[in-house]
């Protein structure tokens, strides 16, 4: 057994968007990985840290992608009653 928290993988990624209204990316060979990170407050930081560097771009955008959810999709859900 460990003592460790729970891993949540998130990845952050970010990248020029081709308008404001939709998550398209202009070029997906420009998106960029940040990185992966195991839990949401380190995945914030590095987060916020590259859109305060890119703040001057109206189009540049960096999501955070909570992975854990796609790697185990019923981990979110409620138990059923």
């Amino acid at each position: 057994m460990s003592d460790h928290a729970p891993q949540l993988l998130h990845l952050v990624v970010g990248g020029e968007l081709t308008n404001l209204k939709d998550n398209t990316f202009k070029d997906l060979s420009q998106v960029e990985t940040v990185g992966y990170y195991p839990n949401y407050a380190s995945a914030f930081a590095a987060w916020k840290a590259k859109a305060q560097q890119t703040v001057d771009n109206a189009h540049m955008r960096y999501f955070i992608v909570h992975l854990h959810r796609l790697l185990d999709p019923g981990q979110d859900a409620k138990p059923s009653s």
